[in-house]
C-alpha cells in the first residue's frame, strides 16, 4: 500500500486557504494541524475530549495524556503541544460553548464526536476539494515526522513522539527528498 503524501509548505497553505472559506473553518483547521504540528493519528484526534486538552481553569494544556483506548496499541502516550498549536486550539475553542470534560473536543455538524472512520473521510474530502492529490488522514503525521527528521531530530525522539515502539517503523515515515539530500552533502567539511 502506498504511503500518505507529505505536503509541501505551499500545499499545506493551499489546504488551509480552502478550509478558511468553508463552514467550521476553525474546527477543521485545528483538527488538521493536530496531525501536522503534534503528530496525532486520526483515531487520536477523533478520540480527544475537552478534558484531555483543557485544564480545570479552562487554559490549554501543554501536554495531552492519551489513554491506551485513545491510541493505537495497548499503551497510552503523551502529546506535546507546540505554542502555535495551542494558539490554533484557542481560536477554535472560542467557537465552542460547552466545555464539559467528557464531551468530544471536535464534533460533527450534529454535535456528535467524529469516529476515526468519519474523520478519515472528512480529511480525504478536505484534501480532494482543496486540489491536493494523494493526501490522506495520515499525511499530517508523516509531515510531522519528516519535518522534524529534516531538522536533525534523533530518530529515537521521533519514535517516542510518534508513539512507536520500534524506530524502524518511524524511519518508514520519513520522506527523503532532494532538498534533504542537498542539505546533507553541504555538511561535509
Amino acid at each position: 500500500m502506498a504511503q500518505a503524501k507529505t505536503l509541501t509548505t505551499s500545499e499545506l497553505e493551499q489546504v488551509l486557504r480552502y478550509i478558511s472559506t468553508r463552514k467550521y473553518a476553525e474546527r477543521n483547521r485545528a483538527m488538521l494541524l493536530m496531525g501536522f504540528w503534534a503528530g496525532l493519528r486520526v483515531k487520536e484526534i477523533a478520540q480527544l475530549r475537552m478534558g484531555d486538552v483543557l485544564n480545570e481553569d479552562g487554559t490549554i494544556r501543554s501536554e495531552i495524556r492519551l489513554s491506551a483506548d485513545q491510541t493505537k496499541g495497548n499503551d497510552g502516550r503523551t502529546i506535546f503541544l507546540p505554542a502555535k498549536l495551542k494558539e490554533e486550539l484557542a481560536v477554535y475553542l472560542k467557537t465552542r460553548h460547552a466545555r464539559m470534560p467528557e464531551i468530544p473536543l471536535f464534533h460533527t455538524s450534529n454535535r456528535l464526536g467524529f469516529t476515526p472512520n468519519t474523520l478519515c473521510q472528512h480529511f480525504f474530502w478536505l484534501y480532494k476539494r482543496a486540489g491536493i492529490a494523494g493526501a490522506s488522514s495520515h499525511s499530517g503525521r508523516r509531515n510531522f515526522i519528516t519535518s522534524l527528521a529534516n531538522k536533525g531530530v534523533s530518530v529515537r525522539i521521533l519514535a517516542s513522539l510518534a508513539g512507536h515502539k520500534n524506530i524502524a517503523v518511524t524511519q518508514k515515515y520519513i520522506d527523503v527528498n532532494d532538498d534533504m539530500k542537498r542539505a546533507a552533502v553541504e555538511l561535509v567539511a
